[in-house]
């Protein structure tokens, strides 16, 4: 269920009169539950609570109606039950039908409002639809609700105006909207004078019927749009006087309003009866951007990136520096000045915009770092207990321009989004730092706002978008008195900094249409004939370092696969070459997307920079690590890059890919024919084996094939039952391509018949990510092991020992990349690559017991399969602690003791294969492999 559709229906409940009764179950019902579900409820027989009257939905809310003025007594009989802690709820709920109170037990936030604001509550409550609520959302839930009445509104007006509902006026009305939105958010924090000018004026000038209201809302565009001493000769009507001159872009363009139905008046009216003062730019305008995107109306909400992730990608990339100076200025006059001159000088450029998150953010940010300067010069401190009571700086306004704020959107309205978003963040900070009757005077006419291209980030010069700083003093010329003010009190010229930043699509190769292929290709053409597998992402990181000749850093959030795989060796090269580094990154870490589901993408934050000798940070929560180098991986060592090897640099047995068939299916067996065989055509048992693939492996599937010897092909052509289908095999091989013709000669068997002489290893070609050890099987040696899996013939049990280790995994994970989100192993990169120090007589013992215990634990819980087994959370004792000791045994063999994380893991094993190769090729710089088949 989506947080509007539980706004909505908490609105509607609120609204009605209160039923003590009903209300626990209308309140489950708003946030989701079914009728089957709320049945079992009311017949008590899932009702948990201990008390008459109340309902307890385990796991979730104890909801108690009581009497007059005892909502905050009975609130906490319900914290305190044995029955609310027994069921184990998330919330307790208590309400007389006056006032209510609600708590979320795990971090004691509550909210105590009349009954009548509930909707002001269900923010908290959002957890109970299972959706992750925000820290703002949960604070202020008016963002849900506005984009819930605009997106009502924009879905009406394209009914009554499907003309409007294309490419050629779909731009006319996003700025429609954007131009609603200002006027909502002016005239409820006083731009606008008087109570409700704007919703008031559609309220006693429309007619009820809606038929002239695109009337009077295009004339009070157009009195915003015409400066006050035009106004009589501009014959201005007289209830659009009161309007102030708006200008500032939002008003100059065509003033056509779309025509209104009643329904559409009456969503205008609702949506300006909310407090929008209260909105904040950063959540709100990346909910609204999907008012006009119809692939993602229903999805409201789900665009949004958390002030904490924003900032992971912006404290490293300038603010900590920024702060840092800060500190350093104390109260020393000049250096403060000099700070603020910096700031004013500092652009913010983020090429994939979206409705502007980063940019507002950044915005908000450098004020408060303003502000800190500006109380110091004052004579303050700038501490954060003299920010309380220092609420104003006697109306100085600040030197930090919306114009220095650049991006480039793909989609219209976002960008305009993006723009209003900005002159919203500031006029809130101006209220917050300068008061607000000198934030209101200062606001109107608007001035230029961010700079936001609207455009396909990966076709636009980026230098045009933001080009080369002008030398300041242009820029004082330009910008008139804030930043003229400063240049007469410091000499010294700040340098212009201009920063790149944003969370650009990732999109891998598999999931790019058309046009997204043609934009990588426009990008990587004549650099690379590799890049048609890259991440989409990969082409702003490019063309980030291509930018780094006029910009000072460059962070873009990405997910962590262009640092694995295949990825490396084709991607990281151009970033070389384009004598760019790593400056910082994060260790990968969750990234939470959005308001509703939190979505768990493993991402990176990458820094570039123009190579230098500076130190690097490793980042991670609460933790910064400097090192000489980052390289490629993301890891402290020097650029190597592991290339696929066709042979093994270590001393572990020979790996390949299992045994392709090229049949089109027909020598392959359900368990059914396999058994129907036996029976039926003993003479054909012994030519029928089972075979195994990821799948079969791993979920314990049944499936078999016919597997015969060279001279079998009479026998196999002939007999009633193989005959029809080695027949098949033929013909679709002389059909098929080249490959497939040259194995006409023998119909009745795979393409490849690799066997073992006494057992063999199964290795997944792809494997959860969920799981801590690679699922990999020793099997007998009549078993068939198809291309779906890799395969060690006639292995040891050392082999089984490595392969089994937490050390291996943290490899192939890295070098091998991912299918998705699941591991892809590949023996040429992941197997042959792996460092392993030379083992002793004892150590390789030592192993093969620990590749024996593990047999032996999987073996004990016959016939779990190894899904089973290997579900972290139902892994069993005995299996988890012999993998314990595999891990603990190998990872002795390289330092001794056991890693402290697979950062350390990896750290080893980059530092033994820059070591080991450099010996495999007598002490040169190792030179590439041609890559081959795994």
């Amino acid at each position: 269920m989506k947080a509007t559709d539980i706004e909505e229906a908490i609105t509607q409940l609120a609204a009605e009169p209160f039923d003590a009764v009903e209300f626990p179950f209308r309140l489950l019902e708003a946030f989701g539950n079914k009728e089957t579900t709320l049945k079992r409820l009311r017949s008590g027989t899932s009702n948990a609570s201990d008390k008459d009257g109340w309902v307890l939905q385990r796991s979730n809310i104890h909801i108690a109606v009581c009497a007059a003025g005892a909502v905050s007594e009975t609130l906490k009989t319900l914290r305190l039950s044995p029955a609310t802690q027994k069921a184990k709820a998330k919330f307790v709920l208590a309400t007389d039908g006056d006032m209510l109170e609600v708590e979320e037990l795990a971090t004691g936030e509550a909210k105590v409002c009349k009954f009548t604001d509930l909707p002001k509550a269900f923010g908290l409550m959002l957890p109970l639809a299972g959706i992750s609520a925000i820290r703002q959302i949960k604070d202020n839930p008016i963002d849900i609700r506005a984009t819930n009445k605009l997106n009502k509104l924009y879905v009406e007006l394209l009914k009554e105006n499907p003309d409007w509902d294309g490419e050629a006026r779909r731009a006319d009305l996003n700025q429609f909207m954007a131009r609603l939105i200002f006027c909502f958010f002016a005239e409820s924090t006083g731009i606008f004078k008087g109570d409700h000018l704007f919703t008031k004026a559609i309220e006693q000038f429309t007619a009820s019927d809606s038929s002239n209201t695109h009337e009077v809302i295009a004339e009070l565009f157009r009195a915003m749009d015409t400066k006050i001493e035009n106004r009589s000769r501009a014959k201005v009507r007289p209830f659009a006087d009161d309007f102030p001159y708006v200008n500032g872009g939002l008003f100059t363009k065509r003033n056509e309003v779309p025509r209104f139905s009643r329904i559409a008046r009456s969503y205008l009216l609702n949506a300006g009866s909310l407090t929008w003062r209260e909105i904040n730019p950063d959540i709100f305008g990346s909910m609204i951007q999907a008012v006009a995107d119809e692939d993602e109306r229903g999805e409201l909400g789900m665009h949004y990136t958390s002030v904490p992730n924003i900032l992971k990608v912006l404290n490293p990339l300038f603010l900590d520096d920024l702060r840092e100076k800060l500190e350093e200025a104390a109260d020393n006059r000049r250096k403060l000045q000099n700070l603020r001159k910096r700031l004013a000088r500092i652009r913010v450029f983020d090429p994939a915009c979206g409705s502007g998150n980063f940019l507002v953010i950044a915005y908000r940010q450098m004020r408060e770092i303003e502000r800190r300067i500006i109380i110091r010069l004052q004579g303050g401190t700038g501490s954060d207990e003299e920010l309380l009571d220092l609420v104003s700086y006697h109306g100085e306004r600040s030197a930090i321009p919306l114009t220095n704020f650049y991006g480039i959107e793909i989609k219209s309205f976002a960008a305009e989004i993006a723009r209003l978003a900005l002159l919203i963040a500031e006029f809130q900070s101006d209220v917050n730092y300068i008061g607000q009757k000198e934030a209101r005077d200062m606001v109107l006419p608007l001035h230029d706002t961010g700079r936001i291209k609207t455009g396909n980030a990966l076709r636009e010069n980026w230098s045009e978008v933001c080009p080369p700083h002008k030398p300041a003093s242009a820029i004082e010329e330009d910008l008139g008195s804030p930043i003229g003010r400063l240049a007469s009190d410091a000499p010294a010229e700040p340098e212009g900094e201009t920063y790149v930043c944003g969370n650009p699509p990732y999109l891998g190769g598999k999931k790019q249409d058309r046009d997204q292929k043609a934009d990588i290709a426009t990008v990587f053409r004549g650099r690379s004939d590799q890049y048609k597998n890259l991440d989409y992402v990969c082409a702003f990181f490019l063309k980030s370092a291509d930018y780094l000749s006029i910009a000072t850093r460059s962070a873009l959030v990405t997910t962590n696969s262009i640092c694995q795989g295949t990825h490396v060796p084709t991607f990281w090269p151009l970033i070389q070459k384009a004598n760019c580094e790593i400056a910082f990154c994060y260790e990968p870490f969750k990234w939470a997307n959005n308001a509703q589901n939190n979505a768990g993408v493993s991402c990176t934050i990458i820094g570039l920079r123009k190579r230098t000798a500076a130190p690097k940070a490793i980042l991670s929560e609460g933790i910064r690590r400097l090192v000489s180098n980052i390289n490629f991986y993301l890891l402290d060592g020097a650029n190597v890059i592991v290339e696929p090897s066709s042979r093994n640099l270590n001393s572990l047995s020979r790996m390949i890919t299992g045994n392709a068939a090229y049949d089109e299916g027909h020598l392959f067996l359900t368990p059914e024919e396999a058994q129907s065989v036996r029976v039926n055509y003993p003479e054909l048992s012994s030519k029928v084996r089972r075979v195994l693939g990821t799948t079969e492996l791993v979920d314990g599937v049944s499936r078999y094939c016919l597997w015969f010897a060279d001279d079998d092909i009479a026998f196999a052509t002939s007999h009633p039952f193989s005959g029809p289908r080695v027949q098949s095999v033929l013909q679709y091989r002389k059909d098929g391509g080249e490959v497939a013709r040259t194995l006409v000669a023998r119909p009745h068997q795979f393409r490849y018949r690799h066997e073992a002489k006494k057992c063999q290893i199964l290795i997944p070609q792809v494997s959860s990510e969920r799981r801590e050890y690679l699922p990999v099987g020793l099997l007998k040696n009549d078993a068939v092991i198809t291309h779906l899996g890799h395969v060690i013939y006639d292995p040891n049990l050392v082999d089984f020992s490595v392969l089994s280790s937490k050390l291996h995994l943290a490899w192939i994970a890295t070098i091998c990349g991912k299918l998705e989100t699941r591991y892809r192993y590949a023996s040429n990169l992941g197997w042959n690559t792996f460092p392993l120090p030379p083992l002793t007589t004892n150590q390789k013992a030592e192993l093969t017991g620990c590749a024996e215990d593990i047999l032996l634990a999987r073996e004990a819980h016959f016939p779990a399969t190894i899904a089973d087994l290997y579900d972290p959370e139902k892994m069993p004792d005995n299996l988890r602690a012999a993998h314990d000791k595999n891990d603990e045994t190998l990872e002795r063999i390289y330092i001794g003791r056991r890693f402290k994380n697979d950062t350390e893991r990896l750290e080893k094993l980059f530092d033994m294969y820059t070591k080991m190769t450099a010996r495999a090729e007598g002490g040169v710089k190792p030179k590439r492999a041609k890559r081959g088949a795994a």
